[in-house]
């Protein structure tokens, strides 16, 4: 749910970024239908790229244990060998 919430504030705050930052375009319309477009792209975006950013993290800190644990291993292995 609240990413959800955060998706909405994130998409209002693209819309009214895009809004007041597109002054080049002489006719308004286009403007209001690509803001209203793009926001609603991050809206809809927004949960799954903060899902796959968690995931990515949650693998690279399992593959730094995993490979702390190997070390680990390895120094046991060498301290008995000698």
């Amino acid at each position: 749910m609240i990413h959800r919430i955060i998706g909405f504030i994130l998409g209002g705050i693209t819309i009214w970024l895009i809004l007041n930052a597109s002054t080049v375009i002489g006719d308004p319309q286009p403007r209001y239908f690509a803001a209203i477009i793009i926001g609603l792209a991050v809206i809809a975006l927004y949960p799954w790229l903060i899902g796959l950013w968690f995931v990515r993290r949650r693998k690279n800190k399992r593959d730094e244990e995993i490979q702390a644990e190997v070390q680990k291993q390895l120094a046991e292995e060498r301290s008995n060998q000698g």
